[in-house]
């Protein structure tokens, strides 16, 4: 199985467009690899040009079509394109100054969130929404409109977003919520499939120091845990809290809460008040390339399950750094390779607030299916931005790690599908592998608006991703 953003094969030059290399990619889950003719344009202006003329076949006829790709963090196949072609985003690196006033500041589409903060912290600007990586490109984060922990105060990344440069198969587009606002917002979540974001204007937020102000609370059960991120996300920008899938009977659903905001510079010791706004530091951990099999299994995930909360003791007011509150995982570059060569799937979904007893009832599923949770994750959603594949909507949002193997595992995903779309709920398509066509469907009802805004600025279906395949989205489209 091929590293998620990285080559298996080949190499070689298309006459006329951009050199490109015929290349293995996966998503981070590495579940579903796919073949595709990967091109890296180093200027935006390449784009429209011939990066989307390459997506026909070398006689010139209708190809498998062209998607964009950052770094490769879409778990499933939304930034594959199998026989088509992959625009690969990560030479598109300029960066602007940042307005001192408005903190707004202009970046192209392969700029990390990683290389954005490391920006901003030296002029005390901080990114406006995160996720629980910072190895996403500007351009993905818009793709998808990634979510963080503020988004109950803040809402998701697009919110923060001024303005954005389009490349669509019609011409290039400057759009935002007050100019051409339905491509906009279709763009936001729209997973790529309405064009390939170049640059963008993203407003950033105003923080003294690099360092994170947190009260962390253990809870023994479910109910208890979502009581409290109910209560600390009327005080806190930001919170979270980790769930213990295997715990059983009156501890089902126990967890750890973290809530907090950035730590001013009094809140700083005196030792730390030099360096205020030092970056974090650079991931040093890496997995090996063979991990054997059978690590991740309900036992050992159990044993490391009960470590954890036992460790995890309640307090007010401890500092953290900003890489180990938002992206604990970074410190190892290839965690997804715990997972063996069989991979992981990450289920995350969303129900509304009415029906929260949804995730109780999704450990209860996944457990009963011998399917071991690693890593869980529940999150509170503030209301969802305006865009019809946007995920976020008001109410629980519960994501979980999965290795591929138990045998119960995928109807159990399915059951709970069907669960979540009962309900109104839906699943994230940036972390999505295995939906299909008519849940996907259900879960997003404003499919058919959407399909009306991408047929604007592209009638002959030339975006094309495995997933939108997958999951019949862009339905008019060549096969």
């Amino acid at each position: 199985m091929p590293d998620p953003a990285s080559a298996e094969t080949g190499a070689g030059a298309d006459s006329g467009t951009a050199e490109s290399e015929e290349r293995t990619l996966s998503g981070w889950g590495r579940t579903s690899p796919s073949n595709a003719r990967v091109i890296a344009p180093e200027d935006p202006g390449d784009i429209f040009g011939s990066v989307l003329r390459a997506a026909a076949t070398r006689d010139g006829s209708p190809g498998r079509g062209v998607i964009a790709r950052g770094l490769g963090r879409s778990y499933g196949d939304a930034a594959q394109c199998a026989g088509g072609v992959v625009v690969d985003t990560r030479n598109l690196g300029r960066i602007g100054p940042i307005d001192p006033d408005s903190g707004v500041i202009e970046v192209d589409a392969g700029v990390s969130l990683d290389t954005l903060l490391r920006v901003g912290l030296q002029s005390g600007w901080f990114i406006p929404v995160s996720p629980g990586t910072r190895q996403v490109t500007i351009g993905g984060a818009i793709a998808a409109d990634i979510h963080g922990k503020n988004h109950h105060t803040d809402g998701s990344f697009c919110r923060h977003v001024t303005s954005v440069t389009l490349a669509t198969p019609t011409g290039v587009h400057e759009v935002g919520p007050d100019t051409e606002p339905d491509l906009f917002w279709a763009t936001a979540g729209g997973m790529g499939l309405t064009g390939v974001v170049t640059r963008a204007l993203v407003t950033m937020r105003k923080v003294e120091t690099s360092w994170m102000r947190v009260d962390t609370e253990r809870h023994d059960n479910i109910d208890s845990l979502m009581a409290g991120l109910e209560r600390v996300d009327r005080l806190n920008r930001y919170s979270v809290a980790w769930v213990d899938c295997a715990a059983v009977g009156s501890r089902l659903g126990r967890g750890v809460l973290d809530a907090g905001d950035h730590a001013g510079a009094s809140d700083l010791p005196a030792k730390r008040r030099g360096d205020p706004l030092s970056p974090p530091r650079r991931r040093s951990l890496k997995m090996p390339n063979l991990v054997p099999p059978g690590i991740v299994k309900p036992l050992t995930v159990s044993a490391f399950n009960e470590a954890w909360f036992r460790k995890s003791a309640s307090r007010t007011g401890q500092l953290r750094r900003l890489g180990g509150f938002f992206h604990p995982l970074d410190a190892v570059s290839n965690w997804n390779l715990l997972f063996g060569r069989r991979g992981f799937v990450q289920y995350q979904f969303v129900v509304g607030d009415a029906h929260q007893g949804v995730v109780a009832q999704a450990i209860e599923i996944l457990q009963k299916a011998g399917a071991p949770c690693t890593l869980a994750v529940l999150k509170r959603f503030g209301p969802g931005d305006p865009g019809p594949l946007s995920f976020p909507i008001p109410g629980w949002t519960l994501a979980l790690d999965l290795p591929v193997g138990p045998p119960g595992l995928r109807p159990a995903l399915r059951r709970l599908d069907d669960i979540v779309a009962g309900v109104g709920g839906r699943v994230y398509l940036a972390k999505d592998a295995r939906l299909e066509p008519d849940t996907f469907a259900a879960m997003y009802p404003r499919l058919g608006e959407f399909n009306s805004v991408r047929r604007r600025v592209d009638p002959d279906g030339m975006l094309q991703s495995d997933l939108a395949r997958r999951l019949g989205i862009c339905e008019d489209s060549p096969a």
